[in-house]
């Protein structure tokens, strides 16, 4: 019995014997197979593969470049996406025009306030600008930055066909030391022209509605266009003065802006009354008693001259307009008048914007000019225009050559050889 016990007991110290050996193979196969551990992806890798972990060390910085560019496009796509997110923003916004909409939009614009003694009451008038948004268009915000003067520009825009016109506009305002000035240039032409001359200009991306019509339309065809690429100067936070190139600077325009409301504009009246309205009474005798009614009238605003400071219903008068133009075939001038004017009534919110005339003498239109001043010599020697817009003209190049003739040169007779009208 002693002995079979030893025999057990030797070999049970022989079987641990041999597990330990065992498990000492084992470990020593591992640690030759699996140098970095069993959980570690990089010990699964053939000898190929570690060469080509090495030589991938080496490529680092095309790697970096291929990441940057790669963060690059999604920042481009993620402004993309702010944008549409910004559009259906605004079109809810529209959408949602309710009168309890309307409501909390008064509340919103700040609290509550008693009204004061009579004669005292004063209704706002200049809506407060928008947030400045440059991820809208960052090629035209750097732009802008380098030329404008205290937030403000004049933008013309312009093709080759008004290449001559456009001449005259920037002399004078070369003349007058202007450097917040920018032509939208519409075709290739232009862009070397402004080149050439030293002018900041800004070309679009291309764009195929804006680009059949930027290229070969004319005067009022170009005239167009405005509504649709100024609405992302507003939204970069600028006030922008639009002109059209049949336009003379006499002096900067800028001194002379009131800057109270949405819209400032140039008007196409001749006089008091019709610039700036009148009670217009209408005699219908058959009426009898009620024979006469009393309506209010006032001559157009020039849609080819006028100031917009940045803010919502400057941008909502832009929108509106360019949507209509897009969908029939109108007059942009009428379509802008029709905007700033009409009133809210049933089936129609009408457009809660700001407005001021222009002083007429200052912002002078050609009929004003050749039917009224030239024709009287108080007028003539005292009144000095801040522009002249050769709007109710056809021979434009002519007449903004006589109106730089007579204004900036002096010559006493350079308007008297054109009719008052056109022939």
């Amino acid at each position: 019995m002693a002995g079979r016990r030893d025999r057990s007991q030797q070999l049970r110290g022989s079987r641990i014997a041999i597990a330990i050996l065992v498990g000492i193979i084992i470990g020593c196969v591992c640690a030759v197979l699996f140098p970095n551990g069993f959980f570690n992806s990089s010990s699964s890798l053939t000898v190929n593969e570690r060469a080509q972990v090495g030589s991938s060390s080496c490529e680092s910085p095309a790697r970096v470049k291929m990441l940057k560019a790669d963060f690059a496009s999604m920042l481009e796509k993620n402004a993309e996406l702010k944008k549409q997110v910004r559009e259906l923003t605004e079109k809810l916004r529209l959408a949602e025009q309710g009168s309890d909409n309307a409501r909390k939009q008064v509340l919103a614009l700040g609290t509550q306030i008693k009204a004061g003694p009579f004669g005292t009451v004063k209704s706002l008038r200049t809506n407060p600008t928008i947030l400045p948004d440059e991820s809208v268009n960052p090629r035209l915000a750097k732009i802008l930055e380098e030329i404008a003067v205290d937030k403000e520009v004049i933008v013309a825009l312009a093709n080759a066909n008004v290449k001559a016109m456009l001449e005259v506009q920037i002399a004078s305002v070369k003349r007058l030391s202007i450097t917040n000035y920018l032509v939208v240039a519409l075709d290739d032409y232009i862009v070397n022209f402004c080149k050439s001359n030293d002018v900041a200009y800004y070309k679009r991306d291309p764009d195929k509605d804006v680009d059949v019509v930027g290229k070969t339309g004319g005067n009022h065809a170009v005239s167009g266009l405005k509504f649709r690429v100024l609405r992302e100067f507003l939204q970069l936070g600028y006030g922008v003065l639009l002109s059209d190139v049949d336009i003379v600077f006499l002096q900067n325009p800028f001194s002379h802006l009131y800057r109270d409301s949405d819209v400032e504009s140039m008007s196409d009246g001749h006089n008091n009354m019709t610039a700036y309205g009148f009670n217009d009474v209408s005699d219908e005798p058959a009426m009898g008693w009620a024979r006469y009614a009393h309506t209010m009238r006032i001559w157009v605003f020039n849609s080819g001259f006028f100031y917009l400071r940045p803010t919502v219903p400057s941008i909502e008068l832009l929108d509106r307009v360019a949507d209509r133009l897009s969908k029939a075939k109108l007059w942009d001038q009428a379509v802008f008048n029709e905007e700033l004017f009409y009133p809210s009534h049933p089936d129609y919110t009408g457009l809660h914007a700001s407005k001021r005339v222009m002083d007429m003498y200052e912002f002078m239109n050609s009929k004003v000019l050749f039917k009224t001043v030239r024709k009287n010599q108080e007028l003539k020697k005292k009144v000095k225009p801040v522009i002249v817009h050769v709007n109710y003209h056809p021979d434009k190049l002519n007449r903004m050559r006589a109106v730089v003739e007579f204004y900036v040169n002096g010559k006493e007779d350079a308007l008297d050889s054109f009719p008052d009208g056109s022939e």
